[in-house]
Parts: C-alpha cells; sequence; structure tokens
C-alpha cells in the first residue's frame, strides 16, 4: 500500500469512534489491567510505575501529564467515546464518587501481570487481585447510591475491559537472563500456567457480575522499542519475544471458547460473555508497514534516549519528537494517541481477524434493549 493512503483509513477510525450518540451512553464501562489502560491510579500510590510527569500528556488540552502511559488519550478513553460517554475515572480518584459511580471505574495499574511476582520491581502497585477486590468495593459503594439491585443491573449491562499478559513475559519471564520463571518453567509450561491462573481471574469477574468482558490478547512484545533496544542491530523485531505472543495468544483464544462454554451467553442472554482481542494484529498492521498508516516509524520511540529511543523511561530531558503523529510509539513501551486511535478503531468495527467473534459496535446494538 502507497504512503499516501493512509488518510482514508484515519478519517474513518475518527468517524466509527464518534457513531454512537451520546444519547445511549447508558452503561457503564470497567477497566482493569497494566500501564495500556492504567489512566492514572498509579499517580495515587508510591511506586517508580508512573506517567505523572512531563511530557506524558503533551497533547491534551491543558498539555498536562493525566497518569496514562501516552501522549494523549489511551484505548479506554477512546472506547468510552465510542460508546459515547466520558472517560471512565480512576477507582482510587477522590473524584469517582456520587453519580461519577454510574460511568463505570478504571482499576488498571502500570506494572502489573497475571502473576503477583510480575513486575516486583515496581513494589507498591495493583496486582489484579487487588483490582478486583476494589470491584468488589466498588459495587458496595454502587449499591449505596442506587440500591442493589439496580447496582446488579449496572455491572451486568456493562462493559468490562481487561488488558493482562505482557508484562507477564518482558518483566518476569525474560527480565533478566535465567530469571527464576524461566528456570522453573519452560517457554511452553509458562504459558500453559499464566493462562491457568489467568482464567481464574476471568472466572471471577464473571462472578462479580461482568457479563460482556473484552479480553486482549499480547502485543507484538519483540517489536516495541525498549525490546529493540536490547536486542536488535537492525530494527528487526526480537525472535524469542516474538514466539512468545505467537504461541501465547492462540491458547488464550482456545481457553476464551472454554471459558464462553462454561459461564453461557452474556448480557440479556444475547451472545458470549468472554470477546478476545487480538492487539498482536492490530499492532502488527503499522508495525509491519507503518508509511501506509501515515507513520514515518515504528521501531524509534518519540520520547526517550538510547537506540530507538528504547532506553528507561521518557523524562523531560528525553529526546522528544515534534510531530507525534508520524510515531507508532510514545515511549518504550506504549502506543502514541494516534496509534490508540487505529487500535480502536478495531476495537468498535473490526472483523473477526481483530475481535472475536464480535466487536463493540455489535456488543452495542445487541444489548441496546438493556438501556432503553
Amino acid at each position: 500500500m502507497a504512503s499516501s493512503s493512509w488518510l482514508p483509513v484515519v478519517v474513518c477510525a475518527l468517524l466509527l469512534l464518534q457513531a454512537v450518540p451520546a444519547a445511549r451512553a447508558a452503561r457503564a464501562f470497567f477497566v482493569f489491567g497494566d500501564s495500556l489502560v492504567d489512566n492514572g491510579n498509579n499517580n495515587y500510590l508510591v511506586t517508580t510505575a508512573r506517567a505523572n510527569s512531563w511530557p506524558y500528556g503533551i497533547d491534551t488540552p491543558d498539555h498536562r501529564a493525566t497518569g496514562r502511559f501516552s501522549n494523549g488519550k489511551n484505548v479506554p478513553d477512546l472506547i468510552s467515546e465510542s460508546l459515547g460517554s466520558e472517560p471512565v475515572l480512576p477507582y482510587l480518584s477522590p473524584e469517582l464518587d456520587g453519580d461519577k459511580l454510574l460511568v463505570g471505574a478504571n482499576f488498571a495499574s502500570a506494572g502489573i501481570g497475571i502473576l503477583n511476582d510480575t513486575g516486583i520491581q515496581f513494589a507498591n502497585i495493583i496486582r489484579i487481585s487487588k483490582q478486583l477486590t476494589y470491584f468488589e468495593q466498588y459495587q458496595h459503594r454502587l449499591a449505596k447510591l442506587i440500591g442493589p439491585d439496580q447496582a446488579a443491573r449496572v455491572v451486568a449491562s456493562a462493559l468490562t475491559l481487561i488488558t493482562l499478559g505482557g508484562n507477564d513475559f518482558v518483566n518476569n519471564y525474560y527480565l533478566v537472563p535465567y530469571s527464576v520463571r524461566s528456570r522453573e518453567f519452560s517457554l511452553p509450561d509458562y504459558i500453559k500456567y499464566i493462562l491457568s491462573e489467568y482464567k481464574q481471574v476471568l472466572r471471577r469477574i464473571h462472578g462479580l457480575g461482568a457479563r460482556r468482558i473484552l479480553v486482549t490478547g499480547v502485543g507484538p512484545i519483540g517489536c516495541v522499542p525498549a525490546e529493540l533496544a536490547l536486542h536488535s542491530l537492525d530494527g528487526r523485531c526480537d525472535p524469542e519475544l516474538q514466539r512468545a505472543s505467537e504461541a501465547y495468544n492462540p491458547q488464550l483464544e482456545a481457553m476464551l471458547a472454554e471459558l464462553n462454554a462454561e459461564v453461557g451467553n452474556g448480557a440479556g442472554g444475547n451472545g458470549p460473555v468472554y470477546v478476545g482481542v487480538n492487539t498482536r494484529r492490530m499492532h502488527a498492521d503499522f508495525i509491519d508497514d507503518p508509511h501506509a498508516y501515515g507513520f514515518a516509524t515504528a521501531s524509534v520511540a518519540c520520547c526517550g534516549q538510547g537506540p530507538y529511543n528504547g532506553i528507561g523511561i521518557c523524562t523531560m530531558v528525553s529526546s522528544l519528537c515534534a510531530n507525534r503523529d508520524q510515531y507508532v510509539f510514545w515511549d518504550a513501551f506504549h502506543p502514541t494517541e494516534r496509534a490508540n486511535k487505529l487500535i480502536a478503531q478495531q476495537y468498535v468495527s473490526g472483523t473477526t481477524d481483530y475481535i472475536s467473534p464480535m466487536n463493540v459496535s455489535t456488543i452495542i446494538m445487541l444489548d441496546r434493549h438493556l438501556h432503553d
């Protein structure tokens, strides 16, 4: 595809993200996971895993860091737009109270993984078990506001997103040579182990009342600038990390199919509870051919230092690109807002190659009667 062909793709993405009128924004939105979806919880923690200083947030309206690992919006923000809703607040935000609870909550915390020993170098982060405990607390708070029956309906009719798994490889199994987990497990056995743990997490979310759960796979982790800086001399993705995500994602899809067979239909009895999101494919489109999507590079981060701007974190003394829209990656691990918009487009309207067995637009149509 020629580089001049990117404009229709972006215009289509923006139109689709705005396709659902605000009048239908009656459903709540819950977010669990790691830094790809954290929108500020870690700002309230004493941890190094924070995005609370400039130039994070440089392209927000007030050009201030928000706790999102982005120059602007992240994927949950853009999904909220597709629901016709305001962005959900971090659960730890003191502003999350009263009617704001009806919008939902974001429980995500940068650095975490499926396993409790993932991200131990970040110390004080909200591990997934604690995120689910907070989800229970949220429901008690909501019940006090609108009553237990109505609170249960809000949760059951909500959209839920969970993004986990990448850190279990880059910040655990492959964190250092001969890591504890790599000595304990071969890669195939490790994948089986983390998926068995993840299955229990997903069952618990369902047990807490969620009935539409988007579950993301692991992206092309061998292609992020941080890994290129460590392992690549020519910009090629690290084959070992790519092998890990290639092996993990099909098994995750199979596990979601098992869970759907186990729990039956989702909200209102229509369609599945668990929806698989192929983030590896979403990212791979513009990593494989960045110019086709209007990007100048998919290997160098906009903000950072060292090879590919992939060493360390993004700070005010880092090398900073002038035009964020030309970069797939904002920092060593995370996409720019513009890349996030293209990813979110596939959540909303993508084919089953990207999100299966149905996309967010289809979910909204199926569940429309729940919010009339």
